[in-house]
C-alpha cells in the first residue's frame, strides 16, 4: 500500500498542500527551517496512525478553520480527518466505511515513526531483525550455548594457567628416588643383613669347634690304640665335615650397613624431595589436562559460532551484508555507532519495510545528514526496492523535490482545500513527483 495523494489544511505549520508523491522512489520536502516540512509527515502520520500520532497542538496557529486530512491510497482507499473534533473517515473503494482497525492491518508503526526504531539500543535493532527473519529463539539458544562454554573455557583456562604456573614454581630434585622411601623396608633390609653377617659368624664357630673335636679325636686315637678303628672311623667322617665348613667360610664377606644406615637418617628429607617432585609431576599433568580441555572446549565454540553464521547466511535478511553479531547490527563489517548516517537510514528502511510488507511507505524527517550524491544513491535504493520514501530536509530546489514556505507548497500559495464552513472547494493545481 502506497499514498497517491495528500492534501493536508491547517496543520501545525501547514496552510494548504496537495501532493502526489512518487509512487516508487523518494520524495523529499524542502525549505528552510520552521515552514511546515515536517508538519507534512506529522499529519501523514496521524492520518493513518490513529490518535497515538495526534500532535498535541494539531490545529495551525491563527488558523479559524479546523485541521482538514485527506490521503488517497493507492488502491483507492480513502482516509479523511476534518471538522472540529478531526473524527476519522475511512472509506474504501466500493464505498464501504472502515476505522482505523482496517489502517492497522497495513500500516506499520516504525514506517510512520522511523526514528522509534533508530533510537532503541543497539540488542534491540538487532532483536527486531532476528524477529522479522525468524531466527530469533535459535540464534538465542546458540548464544546461549556459546556463553555458557566461553565461561567454562575460561573457568578451565585460569586453572590451567594456575596449575602451570604452581608447576614451574616448583623445584625439582633429579637425585631423589621416584618414589617415597620406606624406614621399615630399610630397617627390614638392614636386619637382614645382620642376620646373614651372622650366620656367617656362627659357621666360622663351627669351623674352630671341629676343629677343637679333630684335635680331641686324634690325641684320643693315639692314647686308645684299642678304640682305633671307631676312632679313624670318626676322624674320616669329621675330616669331610670340615672341609665342608671350609669350603663354606672361604669365599664369604659380610655387608655394610652404612648407606642403609645413612639412608635412614636422611629419609625425611629424602621423602621431602621424592614428594616435591611428584607434586610437580602432578601440576605439569594437571596443566596439560586442562589446557587439552580449553582446547576441546575452543572447538565447541567455533562449532556453535559457525552455527550462528549458518543460521544466519541462510536466513531472509532485508538487503545483502546485514548480520548480527554478538547481539548487534553488522553492515558491510560494521557496527550501528560506525555506519554512516546514511549506512544507518538505509538500514532502518529496509528492516522497517521487511515488518510489514504491506505497507509499501515510509516517513522519514531530517535528512541533512546526506549529501546531494548520498542523497541521490538513496533514492535510486528507495526506487529499486520498490518502496515509496516521503522525506524533509533542509535544503533548496537543488537537492529537494519540493520546497515549503510559510505553510504552503510552492507554486500553490494561497489555495484552499475547504472553505470556513467546512465544506469541500476546489484546491487548484496538485504538486506531482518530477514537475519541481
Amino acid at each position: 500500500m502506497k499514498i497517491n495523494k495528500l492534501e493536508i489544511e491547517n496543520v501545525k505549520r501547514v496552510k494548504a498542500v496537495k501532493i502526489e508523491p512518487t509512487a516508487n522512489g523518494l520524495t523529499v520536502v524542502g525549505g528552510k527551517n520552521g515552514q511546515g516540512k515536517t508538519s507534512v509527515l506529522d499529519a501523514i502520520a496521524w492520518g493513518l496512525g490513529g490518535d497515538r500520532f495526534r500532535p498535541s497542538q494539531e490545529k495551525r496557529e491563527g488558523s479559524v478553520t479546523p485541521p482538514n486530512l485527506k490521503i488517497t491510497m493507492n488502491n483507492g482507499l480513502v482516509v479523511e480527518r476534518k471538522g472540529k473534533n478531526s473524527d476519522l473517515k475511512v472509506t474504501d473503494p466500493s464505498g464501504q466505511k472502515a476505522g482505523q482497525q482496517l489502517l492497522n492491518s497495513f500500516v506499520e508503526e516504525l514506517a510512520i515513526n522511523l526514528p522509534k526504531f533508530m533510537n532503541q539500543s543497539n540488542k534491540e535493532k538487532a532483536d527486531t531483525l532476528l524477529w522479522i527473519i525468524g531466527v530469533g529463539d535459535q540464534l538465542f539458544k546458540l548464544e546461549e550455548e556459546e556463553n555458557r562454554i566461553y565461561s567454562n573455557r575460561r573457568s578451565i583456562g585460569q586453572i590451567a594457567d594456575q596449575k602451570k604456573k604452581y608447576a614451574e614454581e616448583q623445584k625439582y630434585y633429579p637425585e631423589a628416588p621416584k618414589e617415597i622411601v620406606s624406614a621399615s623396608q630399610l630397617i627390614q633390609q638392614q636386619q637382614a643383613i645382620l642376620a646373614r653377617n651372622g650366620e656367617n659368624q656362627r659357621k666360622r664357630q663351627n669351623v674352630n669347634s671341629i676343629q677343637h673335636q679333630f684335635n680331641n679325636e686324634k690325641a684320643e686315637i693315639e692314647r686308645l690304640e684299642n678304640h682305633l678303628a671307631q676312632l679313624k672311623q670318626n676322624y674320616e667322617k669329621t675330616t669331610q665335615d670340615l672341609n665342608y665348613a671350609h669350603k663354606e667360610a672361604v669365599d664369604l664377606h659380610d655387608e655394610s650397613t652404612e648407606e642403609l644406615e645413612r639412608n635412614i637418617t636422611q629419609i625425611d628429607e629424602t621423602n621431602r624431595l621424592v614428594r616435591a617432585n611428584m607434586d610437580k609431576e602432578k601440576a605439569e599433568d594437571d596443566a596439560k589436562d586442562y589446557l587439552k580441555q580449553y582446547q576441546e572446549l575452543t572447538g565447541e565454540i567455533d562449532k556453535v559460532r559457525q552455527q550462528k553464521r549458518d543460521l544466519l547466511a541462510n536466513a531472509d535478511l532485508p538487503i545483502p551484508e546485514l548480520s548480527v553479531h554478538e547481539g548487534e547490527l553488522i553492515y558491510k563489517g560494521h557496527k550501528w555507532d560506525n555506519m554512516s548516517g546514511a549506512e544507518q537510514l538505509k538500514v532502518s528502511t529496509a528492516i522497517v519495510r521487511k515488518l510489514k510488507p504491506d505497507c509499501g511507505f515510509i516517513l522519514i524527517d531530517k535528512l541533512e545528514q546526506m549529501d546531494e550524491e548520498t542523497l541521490k544513491e538513496f533514492g535510486q535504493w528507495v526506487e529499486q526496492e520498490g518502496l515509496q520514501a516521503i522525506a524533509t530536509r533542509v535544503g533548496s530546489s537543488g537537492d529537494c523535490s519540493i520546497l515549503i514556505e510559510d505553510g504552503y507548497v510552492v507554486g500553490q500559495e494561497g489555495i484552499q482545500l475547504s472553505n470556513p464552513q467546512g465544506e469541500e472547494i476546489d484546491p487548484g493545481p496538485t504538486w506531482k513527483a518530477g514537475e519541481f
